[in-house]
């Protein structure tokens, strides 16, 4: 047989017996549907298999869409995520739903002058009071307030900690399993925000310090902390798997976790063993945010050896999410936590150790 001829593309007749994996693995034939089921058989055959640390990063307006309680938080509880890396934007939305705060359905199409005037705040096809804003930006103000917070810190700290205060909320609201950073904490997932100053919450926090609070972020630390975090895995005997939903600074600050290892630290790494992207964005107009998977190798950001593990899908991350979430429930179910928010000591002692800087 040819090297580069498959499965002959013969899909049964669709019935209304057809779920969710039947759907993509038999119907899902070619083009971007194709790349998708590759990327949710890697992700449920590969990556979510024990000894695998799974890396996740947030870009775009996920959790405003419901993404949150539909999808991520139920991957969080399910062990089949390890560590984030997103938009402070993601997880301010976030917050929303743990504080009993409502998110509508709209059009694209909305007069947003008459928006304005009706006090209505627009996502693309998404509308909320603008006392959303500001009941959210008082909440994440008042936490600050704690003693707690009134220190240097890297972003999973902080995250862990708003996540102790949003599950506490949505508790005693009476709301279910809502927040994602309310999961993350009690599953002990670390948080990382790559560019934690834009966001609303980055201008809570900015408006604390003109106020004398000592908060601020500690970015150097969750550089070193998410290369830890993945040579932990390595020495571990382990493998490490990159999903990228979007593209932007969280892909960036994801991927260059290796290049941090092997070129400025000087330790002796091979890439990430696996890498599935979700994106609408071209490499050819530079909006691919640096990196398709062969562009990759050549960084060091993706072990060579794992290229034929690589797959880029060419859609929605809103389409691609809720399909790989069903599609690992159904497959994989769920797998033993790995916890990593208490290993991240563990984690910079391996890097410091590890580092062989001149």
């Amino acid at each position: 047989m040819h090297a580069c001829k498959g499965p002959a593309i013969t899909p049964p007749a669709m019935d209304e017996g057809v779920g969710v994996v039947q759907l993509i693995d038999h119907h899902f034939s070619a083009y971007n549907a194709a790349r998708l089921r590759e990327g949710a058989q890697l992700w449920a055959r590969r990556m979510a298999q024990p000894g695998v640390s799974v890396g996740l990063t947030l870009t775009g307006a996920l959790t405003p869409a419901g993404l949150g309680p539909s999808c991520l938080v139920p991957l969080v509880r399910r062990g089949l995520v390890d560590f984030i890396i997103s938009t402070g934007a993601n997880l301010y939305h976030d917050a929303h739903f743990a504080l009993g705060l409502t998110l509508h359905q709209s059009s694209p199409h909305s007069d947003d002058c008459a928006l304005r005037k009706q006090g209505l705040v627009r996502i693309y096809d998404i509308v909320m009071d603008y006392q959303v804003l500001l009941q959210t930006d008082s909440f994440f103000r008042e936490i600050m307030k704690a003693p707690e917070f009134d220190r240097v810190m890297g972003t999973a700290e902080f995250h862990y900690l708003a996540g102790r205060y949003l599950a506490e909320r949505q508790r005693v609201l009476g709301l279910g399993d809502l927040s994602l950073l309310a999961a993350c904490h009690e599953m002990q997932v670390p948080v990382y925000t790559s560019s934690p100053g834009d966001s609303s919450i980055g201008m809570n926090a900015a408006a604390m310090q003109l106020l004398g609070s000592k908060f601020n972020w500690d970015t150097s630390l969750d550089v070193n902390e998410t290369a830890g975090l993945v040579l932990l895995a390595k020495r571990g005997g382990g493998k490490t798997g990159v999903v990228i939903l979007g593209g932007g600074s969280p892909k960036n600050f994801m991927l260059q976790t290796e290049p941090h290892i092997q070129e400025v630290l000087g330790i002796a790494e091979k890439g990430h063993d696996y890498f599935l992207q979700v994106t609408d964005a071209r490499p050819d107009t530079g909006g691919l945010s640096g990196a398709t998977p062969s562009e990759a190798v050549s960084w060091g950001k993706v072990d060579p050896e794992g290229l034929p593990n690589t797959v880029v899908c060419y859609t929605d991350s809103t389409i691609a999410l809720p399909l790989f979430c069903a599609y690992l429930i159904q497959t994989v179910g769920q797998r033993e936590p790995q916890r990593l928010y208490a290993r991240r000591e563990e984690a910079l002692e391996l890097v410091r150790r590890e580092a062989n800087l001149d």
